[in-house]
């Protein structure tokens, strides 16, 4: 079988519809719980509205708008074998919905990208310059990007395939490079290049600090030491001694702040290269499909194989489900957040994380 435009219609036994609608419906719950835990935790406790949180909340806008709007219409194209059925002017919103809210997920990565990149690299200056207007500025810019790329079809620059049965995105040249590049190739670049120069400068804070860490416990043992020794000492030799250890007790304070700063900075390089490689992994062949398309298949209809373009298309929407897990995983205020959430133990929350920020503190001001 296939539809009017040529494309094949999949026919699937009972069995495959089961097994298709549940992992797809596990997909659409799982990304609606994780986006929308995010945007609870930020809206609910006060340690969490951060100006640069602003740019997390809109991801979690995005990628749940994704799973709210297009993923269930997308799993009922897919359950009935490839074969849209909800009319030639709905197909338009669809697609406007599908490439707003999916281009605004991924911009919104690349300027989260940016955003930790100067955070790292200028740690006096650019937190004072990070306010919530910048902040709400640029979430405003990325949206408004966003949706440049879904109005040219609504206008008449590229009209979109919407022959009997098909809904597919305009195959015109011209309106392919430019949605591809905005949406997906421009923003990967960037992010490649702030996770480049992230991880190049924690690898030279590493090799700055790496004979500098002196262990705790020697740290002890020289101090214990020193006051022995100037215990016994004559008073030369005490103000000599005395005044060694205050040498070395002000090089190993700054040792521990370069420590932190270098763990810092390990941390945001580790966590942006997973976020990287999440999102090249998920999003990439997709749009290699999508770019390769119009130029294989010519303006009017797919050639793909449908099979291919539905699965590239969810590896695509995954993204939104891992993007909240990969937050949760690496900000503990966020993680703690959530485990309270999933608990029903929001009473009091901002309280305990207080509790356990200060906790932490003691702990660190101890070390």
């Amino acid at each position: 079988n296939a539809t009017d435009c040529g494309e094949e219609i999949l026919l699937y036994g009972d069995t495959e519809k089961v097994v298709i609608g549940a992992v797809l419906s596990i997909i659409i719950l799982t990304t609606i719980a994780g986006n929308g835990l995010v945007i609870i935790s930020v809206c609910i406790v006060k340690k969490l509205r951060q100006p640069s949180n602003y740019l997390v909340v809109s991801l979690a806008a995005a990628d749940l708008s994704v799973a709210f709007a297009v993923m269930p219409f997308v799993t009922i194209t897919d359950l009935v074998g490839g074969e849209w059925l909800f009319g030639k002017v709905f197909c338009n919103v669809f697609i406007a919905m599908d490439v707003m809210c999916c281009t605004a997920s991924i911009m919104t990565l690349c300027i989260i990208s940016v955003d930790r990149y100067l955070g790292i690299t200028r740690p006096l200056t650019y937190p004072v310059r990070q306010n919530g207007k910048l902040m709400a500025k640029m979430v405003f810019i990325v949206w408004l990007l966003s949706a440049s790329i879904t109005l040219p079809p609504l206008f008449g620059w590229a009209q979109n395939v919407t022959v009997q049965r098909v809904c597919l995105i305009s195959q015109d040249f011209g309106y392919t490079v430019y949605s591809t590049g905005v949406a997906f190739y421009i923003p990967m670049a960037v992010m490649l290049v702030m996770y480049s120069r992230i991880y190049k400068a924690a690898k030279v804070s590493a090799e700055k600090h790496r004979f500098m860490n002196l262990p705790k416990h020697y740290e002890e043992e020289e101090g214990v030491y020193c006051l022995e020794a100037s215990g016994r000492a004559h008073s030369a030799r005490r103000a000599k001694a005395a005044e060694e250890c205050a040498t070395l007790s002000k090089l190993l304070r700054q040792d521990r702040k370069n420590i932190s700063i270098f763990k810092r900075e390990q941390k945001a390089a580790r966590t942006l290269g997973i976020i990287v490689g999440a999102f090249t992994f998920c999003w990439l062949p997709f749009f290699l499909m999508s770019t390769a398309r119009p130029f294989i298949c010519g303006i009017r209809c797919s050639c793909m194989p449908l099979r291919l373009e539905r699965t590239l298309l969810w590896l695509g929407y995954t993204n939104s489900l891992i993007n909240p897990l990969i937050y949760a995983f690496f900000n503990r205020d966020l993680r703690t957040t959530f485990w309270n959430l999933l608990r029903c133990r929001y009473r009091n929350i901002n309280r305990r994380l207080s509790a356990a920020s200060m906790h932490e503190a003691l702990k660190a001001t101890e070390r």
